[in-house]
């Protein structure tokens, strides 16, 4: 994909929506494009990890303690808290199509966190949203 054109489908992404043209190619210089197949493993459950992956196209489940829990698609992030505390991974996700993400490890999220203003606001949204669906889960 051409460099315009890739800055353009990075900002159709709700994490980056915000971010100007140089954000942008901020995020695309911290990020590593992959395309992983239908099936593959993205995060294991209980495991370690060091980076996180932006969906950019596809699906993936989300399961916990061998129960899916959610279904995650285009704009969703995997496993933010990995960077943020180098823990173990909180759910197994599974990719349930082709998927193309982004990669970024925790050096470099640490790194946008602090020069693309806004970015941390949205991770900060983001967790905090999963955190209200993690407990209405627990509750039922």
């Amino acid at each position: 994909m051409a460099r315009d054109a890739w800055l353009n489908h990075l900002a159709q992404v709700p994490l980056f929506s915000q971010c100007t043209k140089k954000q942008l190619q901020s995020v695309a210089a911290a990020s590593i494009e992959l395309t992983v197949e239908a099936g593959k493993v993205l995060v294991t459950e209980g495991e370690p990890g060091h980076e996180c992956f932006v969906i950019v196209d596809g699906t993936a489940s989300v399961n916990r303690k061998g129960e899916q829990i959610a279904t995650l698609g285009a704009g969703d992030v995997v496993g933010e808290l990995a960077p943020l505390t180098g823990g173990p991974r909180t759910a197994t996700v599974v990719a349930e199509t082709p998927m193309e993400v982004l990669v970024i490890g925790q050096r470099e999220f640490a790194g946008l966190l602090e020069d693309v203003p806004g970015f941390a606001v949205r991770v900060l949204h983001n967790l905090a949203h999963r955190m209200v669906e993690l407990e209405e889960l627990a509750f039922k």
